[in-house]
């Protein structure tokens, strides 16, 4: 009899009466990068002016010899950009501070597009949204502390052109 119930429950999942689950109700887990621990951050990219390309979300560590640098990352997802906010995830070491920084590769190039003068000529964004009119911020300007199990950070993409 479960056999039967399985090829019934297939067939109508076919036809579309039955909802389809989506890859990651299939899976039955979560889609945060990182290895399951007790400290969660999400971040929420918001001001994404179209849904094409990549939202590159990039947690850093508390060290200003990391913030930025290469190899320097804790972890990095890649998301679908979604306008108007891309969401991503990430499993965090341990309670503490961090940095998040973000751009909107929208060309999905996998690289951070510069005008001829070194411009920004992508969407980017960092934790607690500082103000760089004359280049990046320092770690200082950037980091937050998680203290509970969950933490949310809101970041709001700049384009300048």
């Amino acid at each position: 009899m479960p056999m039967k119930s399985a090829i019934i429950a297939a067939v109508f999942g076919l036809i579309g009466l039955l909802p389809a689950a989506s890859p990651a109700q299939a899976a039955g887990a979560e889609d945060c990068a990182g290895k399951p621990s007790g400290a969660k951050l999400t971040v929420q990219v918001t001001g994404v002016r179209a849904s094409k390309g990549q939202v590159a979300v990039t947690v850093y560590p508390n060290d200003p010899n990391r913030f930025l640098a290469p190899h320097g990352k804790l972890a990095r997802v890649r998301a679908t950009a979604q306008a108007p906010t891309t969401t991503a995830c990430f499993w965090l070491p341990a309670p503490g501070a961090y940095a998040v920084a973000v751009y909107h590769d929208e060309n999905g190039n996998n690289t951070f597009d510069r005008s001829a003068l070194g411009l920004p000529a992508e969407g980017f964004g960092f934790t607690n949204n500082p103000r760089t009119p004359t280049g990046l911020p320092p770690l200082s300007a950037v980091r937050f502390n998680t203290t509970g199990a969950e933490t949310t950070v809101r970041i709001k993409l700049r384009y300048l052109s």
